[in-house]
């Protein structure tokens, strides 16, 4: 799989996979799409929701890191431990990672964990600081039996243009089960089969303002 280096419009940093033809994040700026979606209308909501807990989180499609990144950042700065769980098939190499340059935009400690660990991080648990773990597991969505533990889904595929088979009622249906009741879905996408799929498994929707460059977003909730 080919990957190039592409600046975004904030100033940080993305991958255009070049067999898929799409970017990791958006172009209209990698960092603010991820803080905005992910991070914002992600854990800072669903850590209210969850107080005083561990907030296990699992990413689809966790890509460069970058959601993981922000979100362990907040979480160290907040007191908040995270159970972290990425699915991605294709993890990009230690080598692409450091060419992206995300040490720019957190902590020192956390670029240097995350770096130093990365690939230990593939299909194993690691505990990069005490209350905090992270693992890759490398495995199609499909394929990853449910675990219906989590408090936080962070739906970051490629788009339905792009990697239709993501989108489907079938996939849509395995990731929400992986939370359980009151857990939280978010994603930079909205359709309208997205929402009547998430209503039709027991999710209330909500529309929230999307990133520079999208109108909207989505967010759910497991009743």
């Amino acid at each position: 799989m080919m990957n190039k280096i592409i600046l975004t419009e904030d100033g940080s940093k993305t991958l255009y996979n070049e067999t898929i033809g799409e970017h990791y994040h958006s172009t209209r700026g990698a960092l603010q799409e991820s803080k905005h979606v992910f991070l914002e209308a992600g854990l800072v909501h669903t850590a209210a929701l969850f107080p005083e807990q561990e907030i296990s989180i699992l990413e689809v499609g966790f890509g460069t890191g970058l959601n993981f990144l922000v979100s362990m950042d907040y979480g160290l700065q907040h007191q908040i431990s995270l159970r972290y769980t990425g699915i991605e098939a294709y993890p990009i190499t230690a080598e692409e990672l450091m060419s992206i340059d995300y040490n720019n935009f957190i902590s020192p400690a956390v670029w240097q964990a995350f770096t130093a660990n990365y690939s230990q991080c593939i299909n194993n648990r690691i505990h990069i600081f005490p209350g905090q773990s992270l693992e890759i597991v490398k495995q199609g969505l499909a394929d990853v039996p449910v675990d219906n533990t989590y408090n936080l889904v962070y739906y970051d595929a490629f788009s339905l243009q792009y990697q239709p088979e993501m989108w489907s009622n079938e996939i849509i249906e395995h990731t929400a089960s992986f939370l359980k009741p009151g857990g939280v879905f978010v994603t930079y996408a909205i359709t309208g089969n997205l929402k009547r799929a998430l209503q039709s498994f027991g999710f209330k929707i909500e529309k929230l303002v999307g990133a520079p460059g999208k109108r909207q977003m989505l967010r759910a909730t497991k009743l």
